[in-house]
This record gives C-alpha cells, sequence and structure tokens, in this order.
C-alpha cells in the first residue's frame, strides 16, 4: 500500500485501506479472506483505470508532483550499471540538486545528468528541493562538454519546480549559468536524450531538455512557470491553481500536440509511483530505441536535426 495518496485518490485509499486490514484478520475467521481481498482488488484496479484514464490537468499536476514518483536517483539504480558521479563546476562548489556521472545504459556506455528532488527531508533539504543553482548547471557544462570531447551520448532527467530564485544564486548568475547550458546543448555534436519523469518547471528543466529527443513520462508536466505563479500574477490569487493549470496547457499530451516532446512514456495504472520497475523499462526500452536512431547520425546530421527541430517551434 502507498504511504501517501493524492485528494482525488480517496476511494482507492479506503479500498486498499481495507486490503491491508483484510492482511492482518486471523485465519481463523469464518471470512474468506482471499476472496474478499481479491474482489477488493478488482474494484481497486477499476477506481484507478476511471480515476487516471479522466485526469484533468491541475490532477495531472498532482500526480507530477507525487512524492512517491520515480527520480534520478531510481534511474541509476534501474537503469544504469557501472554509475561513476562526477562533481563540481570547478569554479565555486558542488550542487547536489543538479548531479551527473558516467554509466553504461543497457551496455552503451553515456553520461548521465539528472535534477532530483530528493527521497525524504534530509535527501530533500541536500538537493534543495530539486532547485539546482548556477553552480549546479555549470557542473552540467562542464559534463556536457566532457562528453562532446569523447563522443559520448547524454542522458538527462528532469524533476524539478524550476531554478532556485535566491538572492545568492542570482548574484551568482543564475541566468548566465542556464543560459549558457541551453546553448551548450545547442551546439553539442553526440547523441542527446532529455526525460522529464515528474515536473519540468521554467528556464530550469529547458536547462536539460534542450537536446535531439525529448521524452516526457504520460503524467508529467512541462510548463514555464507553475499554475500557482501562474495564478499569482493573473489574479492575485493562488488558489486558481486549478484555473491556470488549464490554460497552461502543461501536460504531456499537450507538448505531444504541440510537437514539443517527441514521445509520451505510457505510465503503469495508477502511475508510475506505483510500479518503479516496470516504469522505468518501458523508458529504458524507448531511450535504447531513439539512441540506436541517433547513434546513426553524422556529429553535423545531428546538430541540423536539432536546429530543425527548434526552428519550427519558434
Amino acid at each position: 500500500m502507498l504511504k501517501h495518496f493524492l485528494t482525488f485518490e480517496k476511494n482507492i485509499a479506503d479500498l486498499e485501506g481495507k486490503i491491508e486490514d483484510l492482511k492482518h484478520i486471523s485465519s481463523n475467521s469464518d471470512l474468506n479472506i482471499a476472496e474478499e481481498i481479491g474482489r477488493l482488488q478488482k474494484k481497486v484496479a477499476q477506481e484507478l483505470t476511471d480515476t487516471y484514464s479522466t485526469l484533468d490537468p491541475w490532477q495531472k499536476v498532482q500526480v507530477a508532483r507525487h512524492p512517491d514518483r520515480p527520480q534520478f536517483q531510481d534511474v541509476i539504480d534501474y537503469m544504469i550499471t557501472g554509475y561513476i558521479p562526477l562533481s563540481g563546476d570547478r569554479l565555486f562548489a558542488n550542487d547536489e540538486a543538479l548531479t551527473g556521472g558516467l554509466g553504461y545504459s543497457r551496455d552503451k556506455k553515456v553520461l548521465l545528468l539528472g535534477i532530483d528532488k530528493g527521497k525524504n527531508t534530509n535527501d530533500r533539504i541536500s538537493k534543495n528541493f530539486g532547485m539546482a543553482r548556477p553552480e549546479g548547471y555549470r557542473k552540467a557544462i562542464r559534463l556536457m562538454k566532457l562528453a562532446n570531447r569523447f563522443k559520448l551520448p547524454i542522458l538527462s532527467f528532469v524533476d524539478t519546480a524550476g531554478a532556485y530564485p535566491g538572492r545568492g544564486a542570482e548574484e551568482r548568475g543564475q541566468a548566465q549559468a542556464i543560459a549558457s547550458c541551453i546553448d551548450i546543448s545547442l551546439k553539442l555534436e553526440t547523441p542527446t536524450i532529455s526525460t522529464i519523469l515528474g515536473e519540468g518547471g521554467s528556464g530550469g528543466a529547458i536547462a536539460l531538455t534542450s537536446g535531439n529527443v525529448l521524452l516526457m513520462f504520460e503524467h508529467s508536466i512541462f510548463s514555464v512557470i507553475s499554475p500557482e505563479g501562474c495564478a499569482s500574477i493573473l489574479w492575485r490569487d493562488a488558489s486558481k491553481a486549478n484555473e491556470a493549470a488549464n490554460a497552461l496547457k502543461l501536460t504531456a499530451q499537450d507538448m505531444k500536440k504541440f510537437g514539443i516532446v517527441d514521445e509520451v512514456v505510457e505510465e503503469p495504472l495508477g502511475g508510475a509511483h506505483r510500479d518503479y520497475k516496470n516504469s522505468l523499462n518501458c523508458l529504458g526500452d524507448i531511450i535504447e530505441a531513439k539512441l540506436n536512431d541517433l547513434l546513426k547520425l553524422s556529429p553535423e546530421e545531428l546538430k541540423l536535426r536539432k536546429e530543425n527541430k527548434y526552428l519550427k517551434l519558434s
């Protein structure tokens, strides 16, 4: 049973609670526990199907932010072998929110980059809740240049509300660091595949998603601003985030329709947070296929294809 249920999952939470209660009933009970559990599990599956097939944009935002969704550290655990972390921007410090390193993705040597929100309170604090600082983006630039030099494909994974907006970050050149990161991404001559795992917020996400291929999980989001931020600016009322989410067109399905995302990765019933293994295995299959296609292209073709992709969006 999940630890966290969203507000619209009340019926599912109640049913799964009953299943857990039944599992603790003594076997001496006259009730046929196995049969009752099976009946309730069918009801849970039906509730999940009904609920997740009709999610509105604001509910998608909530799923994208679910604390149990797969994160970059799960990608490393489930999809990558021989991972070696690389730290520091060689200028100021090491940022824990945006991390990277070398590893193997299904026997292909790759460079990995990821923004991670953290798994528990201490982890989230150390990773600044997934909001990278300038040194994080400068570390990404350093590692992307390294990958380009040694002709290593780059896989990046994003889950962030946006770059850190604090005074210190701005004083150290946050905007310049993000802009440089995007600039380097567009000039790379090695295959680059980016995936939005949960939340893709603002320029902090764009810095790691300006590559050859962009993938999004089915219930992830991608937006220039959070619904709460948008509502605060337009209506001076953050409680209108629901309306803002509808207006922003931020779902993976919207992004596919606009041609921004190349492929939407299907999630298991009830969301990726319910089944890491199948979610990341499906993602791994798609990345493998996309990477095989990109590796057939010359450096010039990779740059030209990237250029054409983004010119079409302008």
